[in-house]
Parts: C-alpha cells; structure tokens; sequence
C-alpha cells in the first residue's frame, strides 16, 4: 500500500496506522512441511535466546557482565535486539543499558527500528532527554524515521509526544523542512502536536532564510488554529519577531491588536522585540513611545529593553543621550553587560570621542564584566582612525595585562596600520611577536609588510619576507613582486627588478602586468640604457598585451628629448598597432619633441 494513503484515513490510533504499513504485513506461509519445521526451530531458537538474555539481564545487577562472559552475543541481530528491549520495557535503564551495551561493547550496529524502540520506551518512562539524544543519532542517517517510529510502537507501551521529540531533533540539527514534514504527518494521523514542538518549529523557520512573501510561520500558527493547539506567548512572540524581520510594522501593530483583542498581554519579550525592530528602522520615536507604554502597564523594560535604545541613539550620533539612559538603567537597578557598554563605547568612537571610550573600558572591567573582541577592535580602530597608533598599542598592552586574550585580528591591524604609517620595523616586530604565538599568518599581511620596508627603502628585509612567503607554504603573487620590482627600479636597482621578473616568471608563472613593466622601461629609461628599455618594451609587447600608454610614453619622451623624432613616431605607430592609444601626455611629448626640434 502506498504511505500516501495514510492521509487518506481518518485519525485513528497509532497501532491501527501501524497495521496498514506495508512493513507490518504478513501472510501465511504455502512452503513445505520441512521449511515450516525449520522455521518453527529457528524461532524457537531465538525465542530461547531472548529469554536467556533477559533471564540474565533482570537476574542479577551485574547482568551485562554475565553476557560477556556468554556466547550468546554471538548469535544476536536486530531482531532479538528488538525483543530484548520490548521484554525489558517496564524497567528503562536495564533497556538502556542494554542498547548502550550492543553498539558499543558488543559492536552491533543498531537498525533504525532498534533505535525507536528505545526511544519509544524513554520516552513512556519519561526520560526525555535521553530520547532526545538517540533521536539526533539516527536522524541523520535515515529519513523514514517517523514510519518507523510507527511500526515500533506496535507490541510498546508509546507516548505520542516521541513525534513532538522528533520534530525538535529535527530542527536542533539544522533540518526545518523535515521537522515540517513530520508536522504535516502528525497532523495526517489524527495526533497533535504539542504547543512546544510547534513553537520549536516556529523558531527554527524564523532562523532559517524563506521568501518573505510566503512566511511558512503563518502556515503552521494556522494550522495550530484548525486542529486546537493553543498558542501560548512564546508562540506570539516568535511571530511578533516574524512580522519584525519583514520589517512591516504596521501590520506587526494589527497583530498585536488582534491579540489583545483575543486576550492576549504582550510581555517584555514581546515589547523588547519591537523596540529593537524600530531601533533598527531608525524609528526612535516609536521605540520610546513603547517604552514608556511598558511602564503604563506594568511591564518593567529590562536589560534588552536598554540596549537596544542605547543602540539606536548612538546609530544616529546620539551617544551623550545614550549616556544619560544608560545612568537611568543603573538608576533602576539595572545591570548593564558587555554588549550595552560596547554600544557606548562605538558610539563615542565614531564621534571621535576616545577618552570617553576609554573610561567606559575602565568602568566596564571595574564592575567584573570582561572586554570582548568587539571592545578590543572597536576602541583599537577608533585610535587607528584618530591618528594615535601608539595609543593603541598601549591599550592592547593595557588589556593584554588585565588577563584579557587579544584575538591575532587586531594585532594584524595594528600592523597594517604600522606598515600604513611607515614603521615597518615596529610593525615586522609586533608580527614576529603574533607569529612566535602560533598565528597562520596571510599574503595579504607578507605583502603589507614588503610594501612597507620598499617605501623605507630597506629590500633586504622585503626580500627576506619574500622567501618567508614561500617557507610558511604561500605562494607571492603578482601585489608581492610589483612591490619590490617597483621599489628597486625607483633606485635604479634595475637588473635585480629584472631578475625578480624572470624569477616570477619562470618559478611561479606569473605574467607581469603593466605596472611591473612600466616600473622597468622607467627605470632603465632613467639610466639611460634606452636600447635596454626597448628590448623589454618590445618582449612585453609579444608575452602580454600592453594597452596602457605609459609603457611607451617613458621611452618616447627620451627619443623626444634626444631629439630622434623618427623613432618616437614610429614607436607612437607600433604602439596603436598593437592596440595601445595614445593619450594626453603622449601628445605633449611628442608636440613638445617637435618644437624643440624645428626650434633647433
């Protein structure tokens, strides 16, 4: 029979469902005297070894190490598995442990049926948690638990709330879609699910992505409606957020309405849920407005009510009004954490405000509450920003003293920042000092630091970088040889440049791009070694395409300054023949050759 044709039926009892599974039937057997007779044995068999086993497991407190001691364990499968826990039902943790004692001593791997047979059984005594557990083993290895969690409650004393269980394992493991499934099957048998298993489901599609349009929140809470689950104010508020989230707040005000209208008292979770919606749409006005309601009707706004006011002022550059409501939340007895004091803090940052920043740190350590990442950053990128580099490092000394761990992200913004500022020697010791502590360091930051050291003129250091690169397992790239190519041939370290470039070339198959090969026409063109610059002029024009003008404009302007004008007309000519268009300084150097030679 087709499972389809279970939705078919009308509610009826779980044994009954199990009945019409293709799974439960059994027919009578039309084979031979002998088989029936070999047959016959062999259940009486196992019959005797299911009674053995639990004879052994009830009998003495130590029954699991009797068994060890038997053969019998060699004769076991999923079949006598399952009888097992059946005989052993009345008394769960002989069942569990039992199970536990199959899969991980005797090394039996347990089918699903096994699996919702103990659930089945934990569930009737209650021990949900331990359910629950078991549940989330084999939900990721079957997808036909549910059926199966019917068939095994055929001959089993069952709890419906175990399909409750499933839909929450369900959506713990990331699985919305089939927790919505068993919702629909649930409902499809006549069993209805508990308000908490809705709500859990409830939860877990606002936290997943869904079109907005088509929210399936609303297809569950109208479901709950038709078949008499009564929400409770959980259920209300996970779809207050929903509402929230689509951003549409007049109809979160309908909603409300109807509910109030229906007797329905939102809480502080639910007026905490709005603020914040409103905070985020820079609605402050309505926020507050809701605030002072909460007081009105009892609801006293707490920690979260706070934050998010505190949040929405200093987003809109209101941070000395954040100030003050965050003395009326002390004012109220109200405890602030680390997240209310690191929206002070960025708020006074992007004001530029760092001393108040600072003594907010110094107040938030003092009460016991520790900075996190986020204050660390904050503070250290409002310094940066504020020109007082050293300042941060002092404070990150400051915070390291305080027993508070520095995540390897700010130091490596502090260290670009150094580079930024030309210090690379201060910045290569502090990344010495990072790496020393086990941090995986990136290109990106090897390149920071090579830049730094050829700006500073230093290309031992840069070079010596460079090999690090290739030590630590990376690979330079094309940002890493500009780098140093550039600075060597500004100081007319041009064959050392042109090595680089071969070796770019030839051990990592880079193709130099147009700014190495302009940094090496220039800086042969201002050695003065024109036939040099014109052989690489011409190399690069057949290895890549040089369309930027300022490759030919270094060497037309010395054959315009020598006053060979034929040569620069003609490398004006090759140029556009090869795709390249003259530009504006082109031009000039050209006009300007001219001039100077009928001058002549």
């Amino acid at each position: 029979m087709n499972q389809r044709l279970l939705f078919l039926f009308p509610p009826i009892s779980i044994r009954s469902v199990a009945y019409f599974l293709p799974f439960a039937e059994t027919r009578p057997s039309t084979k031979s005297n002998l088989v029936i007779s070999a047959n016959f044995y062999s259940k009486t068999h196992k019959s005797n070894l299911v009674s053995t086993i639990c004879s052994i497991l009830r009998g003495t407190p130590a029954g699991l190490k009797h068994l060890r001691k038997e053969e019998l364990v060699h004769q076991l499968g999923h079949a006598e598995i399952d009888a097992v826990l059946l005989r052993c039902q009345s008394d769960p943790v002989i069942a569990l442990g039992f199970f536990n004692w199959v899969r991980n001593e005797v090394g039996i791997k347990p089918s699903t049926r096994n699996y919702c047979t103990i659930v089945h059984i934990l569930a009737w005594s209650r021990l949900f948690s331990q359910g629950m557990r078991l549940l989330g083993e084999v939900v990721g290895t079957d997808r036909q638990v549910f059926v199966d969690l019917i068939q095994a409650a055929e001959g089993c004393n069952w709890n419906p709330v175990v399909f409750d269980m499933l839909i929450k394992v369900y959506v713990q493991f990331g699985r919305v879609q089939a927790g919505m499934e068993v919702f629909r099957r649930m409902i499809g048998i006549g069993l209805v699910p508990q308000v908490s298993a809705c709500n859990s489901l409830l939860n877990g599609l606002l936290k997943s992505t869904f079109d907005e349009s088509q929210n399936p929140c609303w297809e569950i809470y109208e479901e709950m409606r038709r078949i008499g689950v009564s929400p409770n104010a959980y259920t209300f508020n996970i779809l207050t957020h929903a509402l929230c989230m689509v951003g549409d707040l007049e109809k979160v005000k309908e909603f409300l309405e109807k509910l109030e209208d229906s007797g329905f008292d939102p809480d502080v979770v639910t007026y905490n849920t709005l603020i914040d919606s409103y905070c985020k749409k820079k609605k402050l006005d309505e926020a507050f407005y809701l605030y002072r309601i909460m007081y009105r009707r009892g609801i006293v706004p707490d920690m979260v009510t706070y934050t998010s006011l505190i949040k929405g002022l200093c987003r809109q550059g209101r941070t000395k009004d954040a100030h003050q409501l965050f003395h009326t939340m002390l004012h109220r007895g109200i405890t602030p954490d680390c997240v209310t004091y690191n929206s002070l803090i960025s708020g006074y940052c992007r004001e530029g405000k760092l001393q108040e920043s600072k003594s907010l740190l110094h107040e938030l350590i003092q009460i016991g509450l520790a900075p996190d990442h986020f204050t660390c950053a904050v503070l250290v990128e409002g310094y940066i920003k504020g020109g007082r580099l050293l300042s941060a490092l002092n404070l990150v000394v400051e915070i390291q003293r305080l027993g508070v761990s520095i995540d390897n992200d700010i130091y490596i913004r502090l260290v670009k920042a150094l580079c930024m500022e030309g210090k690379p020697n201060a910045a290569k010791s502090l990344f010495t000092r990072i790496l020393q502590g086990g941090y995986k360091p990136s290109l990106e930051i090897y390149n920071a630091l090579i830049q730094s050291f050829c700006k500073d003129g230093n290309f031992n250091d840069a070079l010596s970088l460079k090999d690090d690169i290739v030590s630590c397992g990376l690979r330079p790239d094309l940002a890493t040889y500009r780098f140093l190519i550039e600075g060597l041939c500004r100081t007319q370290n041009n064959k050392e440049g042109e090595c680089l470039m071969q070796e770019m070339s030839v051990r990592f198959g880079l193709v130099p791009d147009s700014s190495i090969c302009s940094a090496l026409i220039n800086g042969y063109c201002r050695e003065g070694n024109v036939m040099k610059a014109e052989r690489l002029l011409e190399d690069f024009a057949e290895r890549c395409t040089l369309s930027d003008a300022s490759n030919y404009n270094s060497l037309i302007e010395v054959y315009c300054n020598e006053g060979n004008m034929q040569k620069a007309f003609e490398l004006r000519d090759k140029m556009m023949k090869l795709g390249a268009v003259p530009n504006a300084q082109t031009c000039k150097l050209l006009i300007s050759g001219l001039s100077k030679v009928h001058g002549r």
